[in-house]
């Protein structure tokens, strides 16, 4: 009776410390913390606010869209690399069309992965904002 008992107890304790050390607090705060939004994955967490044109949208239009819109290239008639033909796109509708994949638009970019949940927002939150030449 006494093996049984200790061999139940050597058991406890055993899978006590690997519950303990495999739950500690820094893996649960790198579980929890600087989840990855902007699809870089870079860990860190997507801010969409004061977005400006220069530093934040056209950095992404130039990444995902210029090798058919832009540097000389306007696939579809449509150029965007430069701020007022980018502003012409916003206007009629068609940047956010295109990039949310709404239905009646052309899901951009054409034949890759719809941009990233953080990006979209980043041109959104500019557009909010007036779509400013900042």
């Amino acid at each position: 009776m006494k093996r049984v008992f200790f061999f139940l107890s050597a058991i406890a304790i055993v899978y006590c410390l690997t519950m303990v050390t495999s739950c500690s607090k820094d893996n649960e705060k790198d579980l929890t913390s600087g989840t990855d939004t902007t699809g870089t994955g870079g860990g860190t967490t997507c801010d969409t606010v004061n977005m400006k044109y220069a530093a934040n949208v056209q950095p992404i239009l130039s990444a995902n869209c210029y090798s058919c819109h832009g540097n000389g290239s306007a696939s579809g008639g449509i150029s965007l690399d430069s701020y007022a033909k980018v502003v012409t796109q916003v206007n009629n509708g068609n940047l956010i069309g295109t990039i949310t994949h709404a239905s009646g638009y052309p899901a951009m970019p054409q034949g890759g992965a719809k941009l990233s949940d953080c990006n979209i927002n980043t041109i959104k939150d500019w557009i909010a904002r007036g779509a400013q030449n900042n």
